[in-house]
């Protein structure tokens, strides 16, 4: 009886660790803020500086791939480096929240 709990425990905890590995994915795209999206509107502000001034003011980071703008969850210092930038963005995507796991500079 103890081995088969312990088979069924062990059996449980790959499946679930090949399931959270399978939902993992890359997106590259631009790094705005979820006010300003596609079109920043600061005028006479870079791109960084807008997304920079709308995320200070209590906007989320956001990652912009073709049309869609995904709220960009993680470590906002790591995030911040690449406002207004192309990047690479790791993680899971649940709806129109990308949960990020890493970001470097994108191609």
């Amino acid at each position: 009886m103890r081995w088969t709990r312990i088979a069924a425990t062990t059996a449980a905890v790959m499946l679930s660790a090949s399931f959270a590995i399978a939902q993992a994915e890359t997106l590259t795209g631009t790094v705005s803020d979820t006010m300003c999206g596609k079109k920043h509107m600061m005028a006479g502000k870079s791109d960084a500086d807008c997304t920079r001034a709308c995320v200070k003011e209590g906007s989320d980071y956001a990652l912009v791939v073709g049309d869609k703008v995904y709220t960009l969850k993680g470590d906002k210092a790591a995030i911040d480096k690449f406002a207004g930038a192309t990047a690479t963005v790791t993680g899971t995507a649940k709806g129109d929240t990308f949960t990020m796991t890493a970001i470097k500079a994108g191609k």
